[in-house]
Formats: structure tokens, sequence, C-alpha cells
């Protein structure tokens, strides 16, 4: 089987031809260019659709995109960076354009899937994807499907409070999850840290710009052996334990899947998250807990997107 997967970001469109069994096959990148509207973004996706399809028989499409997405994943409401998008049925929109059934669904959702049907993901039959990037996101698998909830908006992940008197982020209050881990948030916190060592290298390096630190460099610096980095992604996985035992703790899953720039991290933020899960999870819900890493990359959207198709039309 083969679907299309479709990866809408607020400045590229990201479309690819997915096999069922070989994965991306074909694909294609163009810009968004949102600020010329609603209806020309949808033209463009549809477009970029009709020249993939060209030379496959494809079942369907998928399309991840940012924003809360209705139960019955065809309408997203009010999605970020794309001006112009109150309420939109983007499912009806993309199948007239294309005459193939669609289905969408939120882009953190959808990185889930494509752990699910390609990644780390296809050896549970329930677990819960975080994915630490810009922000963070998640979705949450319950016996091989995508938990929605009621209204179709279950995993908002980052949203989870663990500290009321905390940072802000780009929650409605303080201390969320997202405000520790996402990686503009956890640069903030560690351009605090560091301005307050002068005599660290980290501090000759970025003291000029702090805009320019990203998470990656942090963890560069404790490959090197820079211990203030290593406190630093320490600290930052301490509150990655606390959000995951919230999350065991509600949802009863034990198995996590992590994703996104923050994650290549690695054990640097991996293992002081297990040590609280250790010493503070309640005891029973240790039994099969496991905690691992996505290597899908950048694909993860694409392939999550076409699983939805494979989920919803085969």
């Amino acid at each position: 089987m083969k679907a299309i997967g479709v990866d809408l970001g607020g400045t590229n469109i990201k479309a690819a031809v997915v096999d069922s069994e070989q994965g991306i096959i074909d694909q294609v990148t163009r810009p968004t260019k949102a600020n010329l509207g609603k209806d020309l973004l949808l033209d463009r996706i549809g477009d970029t659709i009709n020249d993939l399809i060209k030379n496959h028989e494809i079942i369907g499409i998928g399309l991840g995109l940012p924003g809360m997405v209705s139960k019955d994943q065809t309408t997203v409401k009010n999605p970020p960076n794309l001006p112009g998008w109150t309420v939109v049925n983007a499912a009806k929109e993309i199948t007239d354009r294309t005459n193939l059934p669609c289905r969408i669904e939120n882009d953190a959702n959808v990185a889930a899937l494509g752990s699910l049907h390609f990644g780390a993901g296809r050896q549970f039959d329930s677990f819960i994807m975080i994915t630490l990037g810009t922000g963070v996101g998640g979705g949450i698998i319950f016996e091989k499907k995508l938990f929605k909830g009621t209204q179709g908006m279950a995993g908002e992940l980052g949203h989870v409070i663990i500290d009321y008197h905390g940072p802000l982020s780009n929650s409605v209050t303080r201390g969320t999850v997202e405000a520790y881990l996402g990686q503009r948030f956890l640069s903030r916190f560690a351009s605090d840290l560091i301005s307050q060592n002068p005599s660290n290298p980290l501090y000759e390096k970025f003291s000029g710009d702090f805009e320019r630190l990203e998470p990656l460099d942090l963890t560069n610096a404790a490959k090197e052996g820079n211990e203030l980095a290593v406190e630093i992604l320490a600290k930052s996985g301490h509150r990655l334990g606390y959000a995951i035992i919230n999350y065991v703790h509600m949802m009863d899953i034990r198995k996590f899947v992590i994703s996104g720039g923050v994650s290549k991290a690695g054990d640097f933020l991996f293992e002081p998250a297990r040590e609280i899960i250790r010493k503070h999870m309640m005891e029973p819900f240790l039994e099969g807990f496991e905690l691992i890493a996505e290597e899908l990359g950048n694909d993860s959207a694409l392939l999550g997107a076409a699983g939805l198709a494979f989920d919803s039309f085969s």
C-alpha cells in the first residue's frame, strides 16, 4: 500500500509517497507561503500532492499540521503560523483538490503515529510519545491506536503544570513542562546559569549573544566533559522525570518514546529522568517501565501522516 504523507509547517510544505513496508519512496518540499492566505495555501498543498501521485497508486492522504484537530480528524481550529485559518475542514479542502480521501491530525500526534508504524514504537501496543522540539508536544498510543480524548484534543503534554510558580512559556500558566524542556525555554534557563559562571567555556563562547545557544551546544559541551553543561541537562532531565511520573500515574502507560532536537542529549537527559522516576514513581508502576529515544528524525512527521492514511483508508 502507498499513501501520501504531508507535513505542513510555518516554513515548508513537505510531502511524500510512503510505502507501508518500505517507508518514504518519493518526496518534495515547497515553501509554505502562508502569508498569501488560506485558499492559496490549500491550493499549494493540493498541487504538491497532485504532482506526487502521478506515478503511484495511492489509497489516501494524511496531513499533519499545528493546532487543535477534531475527533473525526477533518477540522483544525486556529492553527498557529497559518494566517486566516480559524476553523477549517482541511480534510475536505484537500479531498476537493486531489480527489483522494484525506484525514488530518495535530503534528505531535502525527509524530506518535510515525513511531507506531515505522519507528521505536512498533514494539509497543501502548506508549506515550514526547516531542522535545521548539515547544513540547506529544501523542498517546493506546492499544495501537491514537488516543484522542472526548473532543479530539488529548495529548497536550507540554502544558501539564509541574511548578505553578515556575517560568512562563507558550502556555497560559507558569511552570509547565514546555517551560523547562522546550528548546528555546531550556536555552533561556541555560543562559541564566551560564551567566553566573563566567569562567566556564560556554560563557566565553555565548556571552556576546546568548540567542545563539542551542540545546545541541549543551550536549556537545557535556560530551567534552563540561560539568556545567552536564548539570544543566541533568536538571532538565529531572523535570522530564517528574512529567513522566504524572503521565504514568494518570494513564497507566509505561512505555515512553522521546523525540525532537532536545532528545539528542540522550543519556545526559534520560538517565537523570530515570533516576527521578525510580525514586518517586509509585512502585507498582515501575514494572515494565521503559524510556527510549526515537531515531526517525525529520522523517517522523511524513511517515506518521502516511500512517494516519493507512489507519483510516486501508
